[in-house]
């Protein structure tokens, strides 16, 4: 088990290990995409790239990034990741919308 604190929202889920980082937001109220995201994201599959997110504390604790991750962010720093393809295996603290 391990916590998600989403540190803009000044919110701390429960999240069972392996799950879907953007699930877990979603489920619990937390918004993770802009305006231009909520209009043009994918529904999770990876494809658009709008549910980026910073990671600030723990990201060994998070599934490594996938190759999807690794060409939509490859000219970010490595602390970001899509939420959709992250699974969550520990405490994390996590940024919206960076």
């Amino acid at each position: 088990m391990g916590n998600i604190k989403f540190v803009k929202e000044d919110k701390e889920v429960v999240a069972a290990d392996g799950a879907n980082l953007r699930l877990k937001a979603m489920q619990n109220g937390i918004d993770i995409y802009t305006l231009f995201g909520k209009m043009t994201n994918c529904g999770g599959y990876g494809q658009c790239g709008t549910c980026i997110v910073e990671i600030t504390e723990g990201i060994d604790n998070l599934s490594p990034r996938t190759d999807v991750e690794n060409r939509k962010l490859k000219k970010k720093p490595a602390n970001y990741r899509l939420a959709c393809q992250t699974l969550v295996n520990g405490p994390v603290s996590v940024v919206t919308k960076p």
